[in-house]
């Protein structure tokens, strides 16, 4: 990487940019005027408050500009996980949106709603491209006159080359954080891009290198400042980017640029954007291969889609097939639609763990059947399904956003925002969580006590009750010789394949009040690997589980969403697919990668990244729906505990996002050092 690009990388990683910070002042939202604005007038008022406060600052190497200087934001808090439209708004420039704006507007000045809406549009319009002008100001003071001449055309106009597209982009993207969304996600980057990059190509304005170092730069600039953006870790952005996959007509999508972003991506290696691969059974070797080294950088990704599952389960799920074609990942993995949806993919989680725990223990104490205590376990996922959506539906009102509905298709052409029927779908996902524990329980049970009556109730009950405490040798049994998801054993992987079916029943018989959307099961975990066994009650909802019967104590790590239970031995990463291959993911298609660790030990050679290409096409040809493949080393992530100041550049995969493992909260430092080391 050229010299001028380590300095920019060392600036974001260093946080130089810090120190031009300023405050803003909340008076506005204190006075009567403001406080009588409908709630879209608001969210409009500030974010042209949070763009006026926006100092241009500009290092005398960048070509893609834009550091954000304001350290708070105010006013009304609105959406995220979301995707826009970054075809149609790179393809209209802000100035066609405000066309369409103003032509609505015309044709709606009867409905005063609308009227609120479009105005409060065409305000958040204006505030970004005077905020540019103020960029394209400081670019003529530094005498600067080739960026310039980038920021006096865009976003207002469609880009004429890459570098405006990408200039066009960053603008666009960093004023969505403004406006007070978060998670904010990429889309299908090389898709959109492709067309300017292609151009400038074939007019011989770029060469191929020249067109890698701005993407360098244009990635580098993700990383500037993720410490204002929320999450519950730094790192935990959202900053989300989709390659691949096939077009809305159903053909092949990659491209050039597909296999640049990769390429590209191990070059940067840092925490942003995370990158996401579609692929399918037939995808070309090759790409995996260059998808398989980036594997090797360490960063915890690409994460991979399969085409042949995920978009028929799209469809079974009420999406158009186009819609479904053009499918991306939100925040982590969740599978959302640019442009279209309003789905809110992460509402909660349904604890595997705590249900079938509460099933084992209920079912013994009034002498049950094996049968019996998995209807208690259905019982109980319906129950949490139940519970979740209830607490949804009364705490998430979606806030309008009139900047990000301008980036949408059809809200400003039909004069409605984005929470108010202006787009396709208004969905809600839950993950489902510890399904490894939860199925590697029951199957002791049904085994230990049903089967074999190597283990009785009473005692199995006291067991748990002590955690163990006393019973080292059952402990031993429950956890070495129990059947174990992760084997290709359908002993316990019918059972995980039972636990999601009462998940989707129970999502499925649910529904929601958002616009007339549905509950979309789904296979993730997110943070809830560790709040479902550590956090304490008061602060959530779901269930935080006990010692369980598969050999957990109270307190130890569940899964990481598909991943086998911690510490138990599997057969391989083959083994683990074949697994979870069992599930129907056809009824859960809100996402949640099948998770694998792989120790830094496999990349020995280029064979080894033969290896795990073909293990990524094992991964799609047996139906699985989603994989994250994360390179560890665990003695490295020990002494990076230990010597914090020595490693502050490793990056791990936390869960659906990459981040500084040194910046973790030290649990998810602990779960990620507890977790299997497969190799090849």
């Amino acid at each position: 990487m050229k010299v001028g690009l380590e300095n920019l990388k060392e600036r974001a990683r260093t946080g130089d940019f810090k120190k031009f910070r300023t405050e803003m002042s909340d008076d506005i939202t204190k006075e009567p005027a403001f406080d009588a604005m409908p709630m879209v007038r608001k969210a409009a008022r500030c974010m042209k408050l949070a763009c006026e406060a926006q100092k241009p600052l500009i290092y005398p190497d960048e070509r893609i500009v834009f550091t954000r200087t304001v350290g708070n934001l105010i006013g009304c808090a609105s959406v995220g996980n979301i995707c826009a439209a970054w075809d149609m708004a790179l393809s209209q420039g802000l100035l066609g949106r405000k066309q369409v704006a103003l032509q609505t507007l015309e044709r709606m000045r009867d409905d005063p709603k609308a009227v609120d809406f479009l105005e409060s549009c065409i305000e958040t319009i204006d505030a970004v491209l005077e905020m540019t002008a103020r960029y394209a100001e400081e670019a003529r003071r530094q005498e600067n006159e080739d960026l310039a001449t980038v920021l006096d055309h865009v976003p207002a106009n469609p880009p004429r080359t890459f570098h405006e597209a990408l200039q066009s982009f960053k603008i666009m993207h960093s004023a969505l954080w403004l406006s007070g969304t978060c998670h904010v996600t990429l889309g299908r980057f090389d898709q959109y891009m492709w067309p300017y990059l292609k151009a400038d190509l074939d007019a011989g304005l770029l060469t191929e290198a020249e067109a890698e170092e701005l993407l360098a730069e244009f990635f580098i600039s993700f990383n500037k400042d993720t410490d204002l953006y929320p999450g519950v870790q730094q790192g935990d952005n959202g900053q989300s980017l989709m390659l691949g996959g096939v077009t809305r007509e159903g053909r092949d999508a990659v491209n050039p640029l597909t296999s640049m972003v990769l390429r590209v991506s191990y070059d940067v290696n840092m925490i942003d954007p995370k990158i996401n691969l579609r692929v399918n059974k037939d995808t070309d070797l090759e790409l995996l291969r260059e998808a398989a080294r980036l594997t090797k950088r360490g960063l915890g990704f690409p994460q991979y889609a399969n085409d042949d599952v995920e978009i028929e389960a799209l469809a079974a799920h009420g999406y158009d097939i186009e819609d479904a074609r053009d499918y991306t990942v939100a925040a982590c993995w969740e599978f959302i639609i640019p442009g279209h949806g309003m789905d809110i993919p992460a509402i909660s989680a349904c604890s595997f763990p705590a249900a079938a725990d509460k099933a084992i223990r209920e079912g013994f104490a009034a002498d049950e059947s094996f049968d019996r205590i998995m209807d208690r376990a259905r019982d109980n996922v319906k129950a949490q399904v139940e519970l979740a959506v209830e607490k949804a539906e009364q705490r998430l009102e979606p806030a309008p956003s009139p900047f990000y509905s301008v980036l949408m298709y059809n809200c400003v052409e039909t004069g409605r925002d984005i929470s108010d029927g202006g787009v396709k779908y208004y969905n809600y996902g839950i993950h489902g969580s510890g399904s490894s524990n939860a199925a590697d329980a029951l199957a002791a049970v049904r085994k230990f006590v049903f089967e074999d009556k190597t283990i009785g109730r009473e005692e199995l009950l006291d067991a748990l009750d002590k955690n163990f405490d006393g019973y080292d040798d059952l402990f031993r049994k429950l956890h070495d010789e129990g059947p174990k998801v992760g084997n290709n054993d359908d002993y316990v992987d019918s059972i995980l394949a039972r636990l999601f079916d009462y998940f989707a029943d129970a999502c499925e018989a649910a529904g929601n009040n958002n616009q007339g959307g549905i509950i979309r099961a789904g296979t993730g975990s997110a943070m809830y690997y560790v709040w479902l066994v550590r956090r304490g009650r008061d602060k959530q909802t779901e269930p935080v589980v006990d010692a369980t019967a598969d050999g957990r104590r109270r307190g130890d790590f569940i899964g990481s969403s598909l991943a086998p239970s911690p510490g138990v031995r599997v057969s391989g990463p083959v083994s683990v697919l074949q697994s979870f291959s069992k599930i129907d993911y056809n009824r859960v298609c809100n996402g949640g990668p099948i998770t694998l660790e792989l120790s830094d030990t496999v990349f020995r050679d280029e064979e080894s990244v033969e290896k795990v290409a073909m293990l990524i096409k094992t991964f799609a040809r047996i139906g699985c729906q989603q994989l994250q493949i994360n390179t560890l080393n665990v003695e490295r992530l020990r002494d990076a505990k230990k010597h914090p100041e020595q490693h502050g550049n490793l990056i791990v995969r936390v869960w659906g996002w990459s981040g500084y493992f040194v910046e973790l909260d030290e649990p998810y430092q602990d779960h990620i050092i507890s977790r299997h080391m497969l190799t090849l």
